[in-house]
């Protein structure tokens, strides 16, 4: 029994580590008791992020998200991503982490913490047009594909959703768009991925073969690069043909097997969030202690 105890804590703190390069999200959390966030323990949102399909999720909407030559740009000009992918990919995860699970003013500070992020980015793109972070367009375009991203790799990974619960989802993830000042937000599954896949400002472009090249092969250590593009190619093999085309993506059999395979392992090993742990814990719920991981 020794063994495997010792792969499982090898494996949580491997991926656990590729999250830890900023301030940990919720650390405070317990100080607003009773205060339920944006969402509660009855929604949606909570059991979606708080499954280790967000992962690929995650990785598939930066994938998609490069389609716009705008976003693109300004990801390109303004992000470090080359230089300290692990991060951003943190800061990356404390958005999400605090947006969902988070006590209001939590949500606040880390909505503060974007917008300001978010202020001086602006420029021109390869096909010369302009751009600002700030716009509610491109901020529409990161939000609905981080919403439809998070969706459809749960829904592959985990489990299939009702109708009524992925709108559900939907909207509840359009209060965190709103607070952030994007628009259009579409309120269900089916408008949501319509939106996406006829968007007219899709187009190929050079910050979207860097970034693509970049998520293809992170700088990462030998071993954790071994598991990322298993996750990575089965992120890739759940993108719409339309979308994979303009990404210059394919779709793997194999890897989208390998990649449920490594999904199921890691949910063995990482079990659920300690984040949505806390949120149970803060509003007061009920739940069970052993489902979940503690990253302390």
């Amino acid at each position: 029994m020794g063994a495997p105890m010792g792969v499982k804590a090898r494996v949580t703190a491997k991926v656990v580590d590729l999250f830890s390069h900023s301030e940990k999200p919720l650390e405070h959390t317990d100080k607003h008791s009773g205060d339920h966030g944006l969402f509660g323990p009855e929604s949606i949102s909570w059991e979606v992020l708080g499954d280790v399909s967000s992962f690929v999720g995650g990785i598939r909407a930066l994938m998609i998200q490069a389609a716009h030559p705008e976003v693109a740009a300004g990801v390109a000009e303004h992000s470090a991503y080359r230089e300290d992918p692990l991060g951003r990919l943190s800061r990356t995860a404390y958005y999400v982490t605090s947006m969902t699970y988070g006590a209001i003013p939590e949500t606040e500070k880390a909505s503060e913490m974007v917008n300001r992020a978010h202020r001086g980015v602006s420029g021109i793109s390869e096909r010369g047009r302009p751009y600002s972070a700030t716009s509610p367009e491109y901020g529409a375009w990161v939000h609905n594909t981080l919403t439809d991203s998070f969706l459809h790799a749960f829904e592959i990974f985990k489990r299939p959703m009702t109708e009524e619960e992925a709108d559900r989802f939907v909207e509840e993830q359009s209060l965190i768009g709103a607070r952030m000042g994007a628009a259009p937000l579409p309120k269900t599954a089916r408008e949501l991925k319509s939106w996406i896949i006829t968007h007219p400002d899709i187009a190929e472009s050079e910050a979207m073969r860097e970034a693509i090249d970049f998520l293809k092969n992170p700088p990462l250590s030998r071993t954790e690069l071994f598991g990322y593009q298993i996750l990575q190619r089965a992120a890739a093999t759940t993108i719409e043909s339309q979308l994979q085309n303009t990404l210059g993506l394919r779709s793997s059999k194999l890897y989208l097997l390998l990649g449920k395979g490594l999904v199921r392992s890691l949910r063995w090993a990482l079990r659920f969030s300690p984040s949505w742990k806390a949120a149970l814990l803060r509003s007061g719920a009920e739940f069970d202690p052993k489902l979940f991981r503690n990253d302390s």
